[in-house]
């Protein structure tokens, strides 16, 4: 054991005298009150440490003790439904045992070791296996069938003796390979290493969400990496919320990175609450959070990421698709700087350290499409949301990861002030993974493409008209241009704007989303035609199946979209009535 003592205290950041033999990021126990810290520089004869606990109070020569291991989380059954602070103390159990005020030093074991769980082998003695592949099954919620595997850094190629079925608490023995490493239902492991897989793949389907916009505009894939910039009150939070209830993922992560406590508050009331679509039940039965918000330490702030993303990455390997939400990214990142200033390093732009750039690129390339080492496909999907100060994109945190995502939803304070929720712009938005979705979208509406393209290529063609309307007014332009600004109001109130209190426009299934779409542009073709043959535009904008078209979001439930069809042939049928009567018009 390497022991050692305080020499300075500078906040969160400790250094200590006597720990030459300990190594880079080992875990450290500090003070009187054993504080968890973490060693974050190495010089001789001088460690700097920060803390991930409140040390007032400690002084010059107080006892640090060296773990000699990195920080690691215990990984097993049990975290699904548990919400953990950033060095995985599970909050609600220190709640019922001390109260509702963390102690400094306070311990709690992260997975429960009395509750027994039902484990079910799926391998017998003699088998071959290797690192990552999976033993057996438990249970761990209705909806999380948890793989127990073998840790990857065991080396063991047989199976010397497997558990019979039943019940069986985290620390038995389930396991035992030929060189007597013996495997329980839990394992560690560091939170700043990668988990190992064997392959990187393309990423191919897109992550289903619910939110027109997202899915439509701009896809994200499953194992993609999206961003979510705004200023305050934009809505950042709400769309992660609306993402982790009705995305189509396995499993939601969802981070409290130095928010308010009352949004945590929010989460932990509203999820169990909440019935996930797909399976009925909870959606806390597929959801682990981690809250750290704003008056934790941040150094425990710094770590929240980290630990997120090691979950995630652990479920990943059982062969599911997770989608972590990370808000935000830009607290994480003051965390940084306050570190970096207490440590005296030479300041970077706005005063974040000059790393900044490969923090944020070391989270981001966690995500992806993998294939595990038992063979299995899993993938992680990484949301991050950004809150720049002002809701300036030019400010550094946001230009970094712009560097290093693929996707990007800037929300867009007129549209929040406006009421238009996802407040999404969709002129400083985009997604690179639209090709690359392109194939899964076809087999379901080969429409999906092109009516995207010429949709956004209209709302572009909006913008340009509405500065030319601020100058001379919308009578001096002619129907046709007249008419663009009409269908881009169409799909702005019919297809952009969702109501998350509404029971069917609050979620949209992707059939009901393309077809949505394909008849408004439909629409606006149908209706270039009829101007061309000189009709005017206020009789078409008077066209009782406009309201129709707008009001289809809310009007026909996901499970009965032949109703679309029927409005279909109401605009058929109108706008040959318009066609007819000026057709004659012409003729006399």
């Amino acid at each position: 054991m390497i022991e050692g003592k305080i020499s300075r205290i500078s906040g969160p950041i400790v250094y200590a005298e006597g720990l030459d033999g300990a190594g880079l990021y080992d875990v450290v126990r500090v003070g009187g009150k054993s504080i968890m810290g973490e060693i974050i520089r190495q010089k001789e004869g001088l460690a700097t440490i920060q803390v991930y606990e409140d040390d007032t109070g400690m002084h010059i020569g107080e006892k640090i003790i060296c773990t000699e291991r990195p920080l690691s989380l215990r990984l097993g059954p049990g975290l699904v439904g548990t919400i953990y602070d950033g060095i995985q103390r599970p909050l609600k159990s220190m709640y019922e045992k001390e109260g509702a005020f963390l102690k400094p030093g306070q311990v709690t074991e992260p997975l429960d070791e009395e509750k027994k769980w039902e484990f079910t082998p799926v391998v017998k003695e003699g088998d071959s296996v290797g690192p990552g592949f999976v033993l057996g099954t438990v249970q761990e919620t209705a909806s999380i069938n948890h793989k127990i595997m073998v840790p990857p850094s065991l080396s063991g190629r047989f199976v010397k003796s497997i558990a019979k079925k039943g019940e069986y608490t985290i620390n038995d023995v389930i396991a035992v390979t030929e060189l007597d490493e013996e495997i329980t239902m839990s394992q560690y492991w560091p939170v700043r290493i990668p988990r190992p897989y064997k392959q990187k793949m393309m990423v191919t389907e897109p992550l289903i969400t619910g939110q027109r916009v997202i899915d439509v505009f701009f896809p994200l894939s499953k194992g993609g990496t999206a961003a979510i910039p705004g200023g305050f009150g934009t809505g950042k939070t709400m769309t992660q919320h609306a993402i982790a209830k009705w995305c189509d993922a396995d499993l939601i992560v969802y981070i409290g990175c130095g928010e308010r406590g009352n949004e945590m508050t929010d989460v932990l009331t509203e999820f169990p609450s909440l019935i996930d679509p797909r399976t009925g039940r909870s959606l806390m039965e597929r959801t682990i959070l981690i809250a750290n918000t704003s008056n934790m330490p941040v150094a425990a702030r710094e770590v929240s990421l980290y630990a997120g993303i090691t979950l995630a990455e652990y479920y990943r390997d059982m062969g599911m698709h997770v989608a972590i939400m990370a808000d935000s990214t830009s607290r994480w990142a003051e965390a940084l700087r306050e570190l970096s200033g207490r440590m005296e390093e030479m300041p970077a732009e706005e005063g974040f350290p000059a790393y900044l750039a490969t923090r944020l690129a070391e989270f981001y390339e966690r995500a992806g499409l993998v294939k595990s080492l038992c063979n299995g496909t899993g993938s992680v999907s990484v949301i991050g949301a950004v809150s720049p100060a002002g809701g300036d994109f030019s400010e550094p945190v946001t230009q970094h990861t712009k560097r290093f995502i693929r996707c990007f939803w800037a929300l867009d304070r007129d549209l929040a002030n406006a009421r238009h929720y996802p407040a999404i712009g969709w002129i400083e938005s985009y997604s690179e993974y639209a090709d690359e979705v392109k194939n899964w979208w076809d087999k379901l509406d080969a429409r999906w493409a092109t009516v995207r393209q010429e949709a956004l290529d209209l709302l572009k063609k909006e913008q340009r008209l509405e500065q030319i309307v601020r100058l001379i007014g919308p009578d001096a332009l002619p129907d046709g241009q007249r008419l663009i600004l009409t269908v881009a109001e169409m799909i702005k109130n019919g297809f952009l704007q969702q109501n998350a209190f509404d029971e069917i426009d609050v979620y949209s299934v992707p059939d009901k989303q393309i077809q949505i779409l394909v008849l408004m542009m439909d629409f606006y073709k149908r209706a270039l035609e009829v101007i061309s043959e000189g009709a005017p535009l206020l009789k078409i904008i008077s066209l009782p199946v406009r309201e129709e078209i707008v009001r289809l979001k809310t009007s026909v439930p996901n499970d009965k979209l032949e109703q679309i069809q029927t409005v279909r042939t109401h605009l058929n049928q109108q706008m040959l009535e318009v066609e007819r009567l000026y057709n004659k018009v012409g003729a006399v």
